[in-house]
């Protein structure tokens, strides 16, 4: 356990990768304007696998990521990694965001090692030739050392996620990176992704609006309801591994897609009924076509 100036780091054993969320709530406001965001929420990440969290727009999908990156505190519940408490932000847990971070004024190379870099963890010769590999494994090895500025989109997020990689966290936690890329990209940074995954097998989380992306991802889909969150159904996704776009196509991704989307779309009505910003024609469109 370590200090810093306004917060405790819990660091855990290595090789953990197990996270409980046991029963939290979390609310925002005083009095009258208080509202509830999360209440009484529970599921675990299990070490090496791909857990999906996936609900209405607007339920509080991105104040639980706060809350397990420890960038937030709970009101009730706990919340743990390998047995220790979250009690604040630590290097065993990664987030990457919507919006690209990478340093405008760094390389694709600068920016993938300033982690461990900044860190004093290895020294920038070998960090540079881990790099290389990760670089080469995402199609980036011929712009390590263009900026941020000479990277499309899909390159920007490509970056990010071997900069995540090289971090070695036990936990890595997606919030909606894909978000805002045009279709063929996304499927393209899909593949990108699970590939990773499935050759690194850290623990990860990824939150998502798109249910095609969760069930192609998903080694387990945890379907929050409307706001408040909580979970309406966890869905162990058993699709073969390595993952193709393919599976797309294969009755039991359509099984499982009618099974998630009954259940989605009862909670997007439930969103508009109480005027949250929940995408009802979404769901019902992708509900009829697999009616």
């Amino acid at each position: 356990m370590t200090q810093t100036e306004n917060t405790t780091v819990v660091e855990c054993a290595p090789a953990e990768g197990r996270m409980e969320i046991v029963g939290i709530s979390k609310a925002y406001g005083l009095g009258p304007l208080r509202r509830q965001v999360i209440k009484d929420c529970s599921f675990t990440l299990d070490p090496g696998k791909l857990t999906v969290l996936i609900g209405p727009s607007g339920c509080g999908k991105t104040t639980l990521i706060n809350l397990l990156a420890g960038y937030d505190t709970v009101d009730e519940g706990t919340i743990s990694i390998g047995g220790c408490p979250v009690t604040g932000p630590g290097k065993d847990r990664l987030v990457v965001f919507q919006e690209t971070a990478l340093f405008p004024w760094m390389t694709t190379m600068q920016n993938v090692i300033y982690g461990p870099l900044v860190r004093g963890e290895k020294s920038r010769h070998e960090l540079e030739k881990e790099a290389e590999v990760l670089l080469k494994k995402v199609g980036l090895a011929d712009f390590r050392d263009k900026y941020s500025s000479q990277l499309s989109g899909g390159m920007q997020r490509r970056a990010e996620l071997i900069r995540a990689l090289i971090n070695t966290p036990k936990v890595m936690m997606m919030d909606e990176p894909f978000r805002g890329l045009d279709a063929m990209t996304r499927e393209l940074m899909q593949e990108y992704y699970v590939r990773l995954f499935e050759e690194h097998r850290l623990t990860n989380l990824f939150v998502t609006s798109e249910l095609e992306e969760a069930i192609f991802l998903a080694d387990r889909l945890v379907i929050l309801s409307n706001r408040p969150a909580k979970v309406c159904k966890i869905l162990e996704i058993d699709l073969p591994r390595p993952r193709h776009i393919t599976v797309l196509s294969s009755r039991e991704y359509l099984d499982y897609k009618r099974e998630a989307l009954e259940i989605l779309h009862e909670e997007a009505m439930k969103a508009f009924a109480t005027g949250s910003k929940a995408s009802v024609s979404d769901f019902l469109e992708a509900y009829s076509e697999v009616k």
